[in-house]
């Protein structure tokens, strides 16, 4: 009785000592694989999206963009926020008709 108790136990053991050797081979060839750049999630470095900071309000289409993401225009002085450069352009063409 006491022997399969043991060797359920030791199965147990040894399913589980392969299992972790097997996810850490694994990992480390998704590392090596990834041509991503490097950066974290898949995505390319010009691509990250702030997670923290002050949010603003695009003007034309009323999205709200981080600070430090946003596409900004100067004009008379004052910076605007907007979410995209297509928004930006037609934010300046309103203003030069």
């Amino acid at each position: 009785m006491f022997r399969v108790i043991f060797y359920l136990l030791l199965t147990v053991i040894v399913i589980s000592v392969v299992r972790s050797v097997i996810g850490v081979v694994l990992k480390g060839f998704a590392q090596m694989l990834n041509t991503s750049g490097g950066a974290p999630g898949g995505q390319p470095a010009g691509n990250r999206v702030p997670l923290t900071g002050e949010l603003k309000k695009d003007p034309v289409c009323g999205t709200y963009v981080s600070a430090a993401g946003s596409v900004k225009e100067t004009l008379g002085g004052q910076t605007f926020h907007f979410c995209s450069k297509e928004c930006r352009d037609k934010y300046v063409a309103s203003l030069v008709r």
